[in-house]
């Protein structure tokens, strides 16, 4: 019997052992695979974003500034499609408020989110084009603190985030003092540029300099009733022409599909309104990652992977594909898809042509004074510190 209760004892030990053995071994198997417990890689890092608040005066006087933000933004996408971060292309958000006009409500410092931080390039479009101007009480300190706290900044630090204020009347007026509006938005790692519209030295006497420097942005004037200048290339028309191809690789799905869609073309004859070359800068930006319509479309929905389209009903599929078999469906999608990037490479192709002929034929010109100008020098510069590049 005692002979029996070692063995047992032996036994025991001998199994409890291999079991530790076993352990360590899986664990050591598990963290060398780069995994961890939860079956998710060490190694995995969250797209970096570069998030970007305009706020424009719409006052009386500022009709020329929006003419220049709606006429260049495209070419502002452009410039921002092309940053690049540890290897990777980081997503672009912009967010467009209005103050100074007396249309808006005085309880709120005659400030209107216009539209928040959002990939919709379409939808900032539009929302431009919506921008009147009117009357005006410009109290640039509640703005800037309207911006800070209602939008959906990173509390991370690792996104650049940029708030750019565009006015031209001192930068004292209102109940909120700029000072500590601006001091707030560090505190959220936001930097903030400031854009006076008029005469240089006028903006510093008006403390616009005094809120970048605290902000440990930019300060900068432009003159904003300049017209843009649109240089037209040998590559244009061909790129229209593949505009219109890249429209028909859209397949509308769900309940926001058809409006969105046309809200694309929508966008389209906008910027045609400020010349061919115009609409050629937002062809361009429709063919480079940062034109996002996984929403609506469902070439980028599947790539995306937000969509099971043997799920989506019948009805919220687009007409020709509504009577197709789910492999139809499927081939059909990816035929769509094969169109879309062999059209977006060639876009590509002509635009670095078409940016080098421009380049060539601006040599001798001058446009430094103007909206996209002073964003995109003051984002390039910012951006190094945070390990961004264009």
């Amino acid at each position: 019997m005692k002979a029996q209760t070692t063995f047992n004892k032996t036994l025991f030990i001998t199994v409890f052992m291999i079991l530790i053995l076993f352990s360590g071994l899986t664990a050591t198997k598990v963290l060398s695979s780069g995994l961890s417990v939860n079956n998710v890689s060490k190694t995995e890092t969250k797209a970096r974003k570069i998030k970007i608040a305009l706020l424009l005066d719409t006052s009386n006087s500022m009709d020329g500034l929006i003419d220049q933000a709606k006429s260049q933004l495209w070419t502002i996408v452009n410039e921002l499609a092309g940053a690049k971060c540890e290897g990777g292309k980081p997503e672009i958000q912009i967010a467009l408020y209005e103050y100074g006009n007396d249309h808006l409500p005085a309880s709120e410092g005659y400030i209107r989110l216009v539209t928040p931080l959002t990939n919709d390039l379409d939808k900032i479009s539009a929302d431009l084009f919506s921008l009147k101007t009117y009357g005006g009480s410009e109290f640039c300190g509640h703005a800037i603190q309207t911006a800070t706290n209602q939008l959906d900044w990173s509390t991370d630090g690792m996104d650049l985030q940029v708030i750019f204020i565009a006015g031209n009347e001192p930068f004292t007026q209102g109940s909120v003092n700029y000072r500590t509006a601006v001091a707030a938005a560090r505190e959220k790692n936001i930097i903030v540029n400031t854009i006076f519209c008029g005469n240089y030295e006028a903006g510093i006497s008006t403390n616009w300099k005094d809120g970048a420097d605290l902000g440990g942005g930019s300060y900068m004037s432009i003159e904003q009733n300049r017209k843009t200048v649109f240089i037209p290339s040998p590559y244009d028309d061909r790129i229209l022409e593949l505009n219109k191809q890249l429209n028909n690789t859209y397949l509308e799905y769900g309940s926001l599909g058809k409006q969105k869609k046309e809200a694309q073309i929508t966008q389209d004859m906008n910027a045609e309104k400020y010349g061919k070359a115009n609409s050629v800068n937002r062809t361009v930006s429709k063919s480079t990652h940062v034109y996002k319509s996984s929403s609506w479309d469902l070439v980028d929905a599947i790539e995306e992977k937000e969509v099971d389209i043997t799920k989506i009903p019948k009805e919220d599929l687009p007409q020709q594909m509504q009577s197709m078999t789910n492999e139809q469906k499927q081939k059909y999608v990816m035929e769509k898809k094969a169109e879309r990037d062999k059209i977006k490479n060639e876009i590509t192709e002509l635009s670095k042509k078409r940016e080098e002929y421009i380049a060539e034929q601006k040599k001798n010109s001058s446009d430094e004074n103007m909206l996209d100008n002073a964003m995109l020098n003051s984002i390039k510069k910012q951006a190094a510190s945070k390990n961004f590049t264009f």
